[in-house]
């Protein structure tokens, strides 16, 4: 916690100045993200470190394994399903991208031989959203045999998942049907800090490409 304690009095005695006038334009006109960003509550994974963006740029949601639940699900509150309708309906974000990464230990938690138990329910639950994932992977991987390449293919799937289920909710239909939002699966490789991309066309995830 001293940590936190100590940043957190650098950033504002030090380091603010740097983006006082930002600070000072988003406090007056609210927030005007272009992204919605879904990715996983990995201490790893840091959307606006990974991707350079600015205060203001990205409208984050993380959590365990970065699942979005399908649209249908009813029950206990859903705080990504009220992310996606917060950023998509209100704030009218452009783009959503999905970002799995490597060594999730959500994915290696759901690929499991002994499933979550039930001193954490809630995790139990949450993983159970998933359980088509794991059917996938042992339906169409069957020839891995390296645990960290099944836990890769996961990930990876995952995000697909993650797509088809955000095309499930109204309000992302809606955009989608006038074109006004773009839906993106990415994947992010912690060892080298390499982003890959699904590509549609080519059907696997290849290297993020770079500015013309």
């Amino acid at each position: 916690m001293q940590r936190l304690i100590e940043g957190a009095h650098k950033f504002r005695t030090t380091e603010f100045g740097n983006y006082r006038e930002l600070f000072h334009k988003l406090s007056k006109e609210g927030q005007n993200p272009h992204t919605l960003f879904i990715t996983c509550s990995d201490s790893r994974v840091l959307a606006e470190l990974i991707t350079q963006s600015q205060p203001g740029d990205l409208f984050v949601a993380k959590n365990v394994g970065n699942i979005v639940p399908p649209a249908a699900l009813r029950g206990d509150v859903n705080s990504t399903a009220a992310a996606i309708e917060f950023a998509v309906a209100k704030l009218r974000v452009h783009d959503i991208v999905i970002c799995g990464h490597s060594q999730c230990g959500a994915m290696s938690a759901l690929l499991a031989d002994t499933p979550v138990g039930a001193d954490t329910p809630h995790l139990r639950d949450w993983l159970g959203l998933a359980a088509p994932v794991r059917a996938t992977v042992e339906r169409n991987y069957g020839h891995l045999r390296e645990r960290a390449a099944r836990e890769t293919a996961a990930a990876e799937e995952n995000v697909l998942y993650g797509l088809e289920n955000l095309r499930g909710y109204p309000c992302v239909q809606a955009r989608l049907a006038d074109s006004t939002l773009r839906l993106h699966g990415w994947f992010f490789k912690i060892g080298t800090a390499e982003l890959f991309a699904y590509d549609p066309q080519l059907r696997q995830f290849a290297p993020l490409a770079g500015p013309p």
